[in-house]
């Protein structure tokens, strides 16, 4: 997998994710100090080569002049995104997609969670995005510091949230207000497809359902921003009640 950009070989090269070669645009190789040094401790192959050697590598042809290539992605388990909030002695903090295919809302949505510093991301195998070279470049390197399980079931996957006393909701519009929801504990946001939302069966499966506030004419938020409101919500209540 070749993963494009100078942010996602900064974040690749800053953490244990198996990055195989470096490949940097010689002509401009004085942009990329950060990235030589961080891949020389990391004992990390450079390669050197001219901008039409760059750009045959590249799919989006917006490379920056620099790729990783990486091994593809290794998914954890449901339990290691519950084990590290149990290490860091917090209450877990999980986003759940339900059918998101669109790689550039999955990168985005990445790239929030790990912002606001949600535990890990669980997505599903089937009609569903794989984390991709997209979502990498998307996430802005967030991907590699990023725990996300994919799980064949998601209701079931749900199921054993709840088992473990994490309770669960889906993010649709027109229900209760997520400003008058209790998000503080051990919980977890289902954003739903960017066309039909969360699938019927997943939102029988939560606790509940909540919903963003919208006063405008427009009835609906895209999938990655509707995500980021609704995680920075769940930050915001657990800051004020650790105030």
């Amino acid at each position: 997998m070749i993963v494009e950009g100078i942010n996602c070989a900064v974040e690749l090269l800053k953490t244990d994710y198996p990055v195989e070669k470096v490949i940097i645009n010689k002509d401009i190789n004085d942009k990329y100090d950060n990235i030589v040094k961080l891949a020389q401790q990391k004992g990390v192959k450079i390669e050197y080569v001219d901008k039409s050697g760059v750009e045959r590598l590249t799919k989006s042809k917006n490379s920056q002049g620099v790729l990783c290539f990486v091994k593809p992605y290794k998914y954890c388990d449901v339990n290691d995104i519950l084990l590290d909030a149990e290490s860091k002695g917090q209450d877990p903090f999980i986003v759940i997609l339900d059918g998101i295919v669109d790689p550039h809302n999955v990168g985005a949505i990445i790239r929030t969670a790990e912002c606001v510093g949600v535990n890990g991301v669980i997505i599903g195998q089937n009609r569903a995005c794989d984390i991709n070279e997209t979502v990498f470049k998307t996430s802005a390197g967030a991907v590699a510091h990023m725990k996300v399980a994919q799980v064949v079931n998601i209701s079931q996957t749900i199921e054993k949230l709840k088992s473990k006393n994490v309770w669960v909701y889906s993010l649709e519009a027109g229900n209760t207000s997520m400003y008058d929801t209790n998000l503080t504990g051990a919980v977890a946001l289902v954003i739903g497809s960017e066309g039909s939302g969360v699938s019927r069966l997943v939102n029988r499966t939560c606790d509940g359902t909540i919903s963003i506030p919208l006063k405008g004419k427009v009835n609906s938020l895209n999938a990655s921003n509707a995500g980021a409101i609704a995680m920075y919500e769940v930050l915001r209540q657990r800051e004020i009640c650790n105030k």
